[in-house]
């Protein structure tokens, strides 16, 4: 699949915004602690990965019922969904200088029910010229989601054949139907009900 930038600046994967915001202090603590450790760009990118993948629980496997939905909330907290954990990894990034876009599958259960939109980063390495998507949803028996630049290791593989697809579309900022849920939801288990199907 090629991946398309929905906006031709690389200037606005790198743009703070309110949801992706690296310019707030803890964002930008956080990215400078792991750029002591990881000063190239590239073992950068791989350290701010695993911490959001591993550090901040996703909060249907916690249960967590708070809803995070501005990346510095999702660091503060320790809490999100995979939207809310993708902003943050986005944050870590661009705080660095590094092009971060927000991306997305529609996922069913194995018979093709309930689909659900499931969020994804990619990630513009330098010297690279192809966007590499990241899952940072975390993982659990059965997912197992690594930082990867070749081949992809996301939580999952779409099947077409059950409805699975993967959206092309890289967004400098988080689908509007996807910042709206989490904006509106009180609380996690009505957020449950309320996740996207499509986009």
């Amino acid at each position: 699949m090629e991946l398309i930038q929905q906006n031709p600046d690389i200037d606005a994967y790198l743009a703070v915004s309110e949801s992706v915001d690296h310019d707030h202090p803890l964002v930008r603590e956080i990215s400078e602690r792991l750029a002591d450790d990881h000063p190239d760009a590239y073992s950068y990118a791989e350290a701010a990965y695993v911490f959001v993948r591993d550090a901040i629980p996703h909060s249907m496997d916690s249960g967590d019922l708070r809803v995070t939905w501005r990346a510095s909330d999702v660091l503060e907290q320790r809490n999100g969904i995979c939207y809310a954990k993708s902003l943050a990894y986005a944050a870590l990034l661009r705080a660095r200088g590094i092009p971060a876009a927000l991306c997305y599958q529609r996922l069913t259960e194995d018979d093709g029910s309930d689909p659900v939109v499931h969020g994804l980063v990619a990630v513009l390495l330098p010297g690279e010229r192809a966007w590499a998507r990241q899952d940072v949803r975390g993982n659990k028996p059965g997912i197992d989601a690594r930082f990867s630049l070749e081949e992809e290791r996301l939580a999952w593989t779409v099947r077409p054949e059950l409805g699975e697809l993967d959206y092309p579309e890289l967004h400098a900022e988080p689908h509007p139907v996807v910042l709206d849920v989490l904006r509106a939801a009180p609380d996690r288990p009505t957020l449950d009900r309320t996740l996207p199907a499509e986009l």
